[in-house]
């Protein structure tokens, strides 16, 4: 496996050529398995991607239906052998309270990830819910400092971030590479129909991209989520920000493909014709 600094510099080739960094989330084996043969950079597995992939939206992941860490660990025997060259990332609860977190993180890189990232993360949570978190020892910060012990580790690091002040608070934890996150993903039978649009989206990823390079000008920034659903999207957003050069999707790389593909094949095959006999 490449080192963290190996991996790192691949990619700052590849933005230097031109060539944007493509992350995606998997669920399973086979969704791994066909993304890394679509040329897909980067790779992260998390308790979302199960449940995603069982017909249930990604917000699952943030509820009581599954311990997140042991999820992950599950998730990496299906997924890291039949992944060949691409980095996989592990999605880390940095919250839960019953993991020694250094020793966990320990494990995720002697499994064989080359990273993580802070999934699930409240985040994602708003409101006097996100308060009471923060005020009963289960914010953010958790998440902050997981990705410190994560890069202390010598591990590849790609958090979430969803304002300018944890955009920064992560660049100064070592992230390498900045996900902005714009909110549960559009489209598809399982997406949320509530979301900014596009245009405030460039403007917010760009916003929180520019906190993080405050502190660190060197560190890469993917967009995320919300409206960026589909190619076009994702184009859009590079086409009117500055220093973004990639995309980061879960639902957008194998939700969409498979609730697509699966009903388009199932629909030619119920075209097909017989000859009635008699």
């Amino acid at each position: 496996m490449s080192s963290r600094h190996e991996i790192l510099d691949g990619f700052r080739r590849q933005v230097a050529e031109g060539r944007p960094v493509i992350g995606g989330g998997a669920g399973t084996g086979i969704s791994a398995k066909s993304a890394e043969a679509g040329g897909i950079d980067l790779l992260i597995i998390y308790n979302s991607g199960r449940f995603r992939m069982a017909g249930r939206g990604s917000l699952s992941g943030l509820l009581a239906y599954g311990d997140a860490n042991a999820i992950v660990m599950e998730m990496a025997n299906e997924v890291l052998p039949v992944v060949k060259r691409t980095p996989v990332l592990a999605g880390v609860n940095g919250t839960d309270p019953f993991r020694v977190m250094p020793h966990f993180l320990r494990q995720v890189k002697e499994i064989g990830f080359a990273g993580v990232q802070n999934f699930p993360t409240v985040g994602l949570i708003d409101g006097v819910f996100r308060a009471n978190l923060e005020e009963t020892g289960m914010g953010y910060g958790h998440e902050v400092d997981m990705i410190r012990m994560a890069h202390e580790l010598d591990l590849i690091t790609s958090p979430y971030v969803f304002d300018e002040e944890q955009a920064a608070d992560m660049a100064r934890a070592g992230a390498d590479i900045l996900v902005p996150h714009m909110g549960l993903t559009t489209s598809g039978t399982i997406g949320a129909k509530t979301a900014i649009t596009l245009e405030e989206a460039a403007a917010k990823v760009q916003a929180l991209a520019d906190a993080a390079r405050r502190v660190n000008p060197d560190i890469l920034c993917l967009c995320h989520g919300g409206p960026i659903a589909n190619p076009e999207d994702a184009q859009y957003v590079l086409d009117h920000t500055e220093g973004i050069t990639g995309f980061y999707g879960a639902s957008s790389v194998e939700r969409f493909p498979t609730e697509i593909g699966i009903r388009e094949q199932t629909e030619r095959f119920k075209a097909i014709t017989f000859t009635k006999k008699g």
